[in-house]
């Protein structure tokens, strides 16, 4: 438990750095680490509330109290979802197919993690 409070409090700290990001810059002003922080950012925001709800998950559905190692990984390729959705979107190139796409690469990226770890 004490790992899922640094993951919130950092995620929280995350979700203000990007509402401060998107009040006081734009795109163009920003520039590519600004851009590159920008996607760190709405993963760790990701990340956190992937925490968030394989937690209740396990709770609701397993009864299980204890959050394991292997956990946090499903939870960390769970919240790369959204970025390849946000950058599939800046491409241009969201579409029925490519949403398929993105998510039997969660899938098959799941999969590996159960049969790796």
């Amino acid at each position: 438990m004490k790992h899922n409070r640094i993951i919130y409090s950092i995620s929280t700290i995350g979700l203000a750095a990007l509402i401060l990001m998107l009040s006081f810059t734009s795109p163009t002003e920003i520039g590519p680490l600004g851009v590159l922080l920008f996607f760190t950012t709405i993963y760790v925001v990701c990340f956190g509330l992937a925490t968030l709800l394989f937690q209740v998950f396990l709770r609701l559905a397993l009864g299980r109290n204890q959050f394991k190692n292997k956990d946090y990984l499903y939870s960390a390729v769970f919240a790369f979802g959204p970025i390849m959705l946000i950058m599939a979107r800046s491409f241009g190139a969201i579409n029925f197919w490519t949403i398929i796409l993105i998510i039997i690469f969660l899938l098959l990226t799941e999969f590996l993690v159960a049969k790796r770890v």
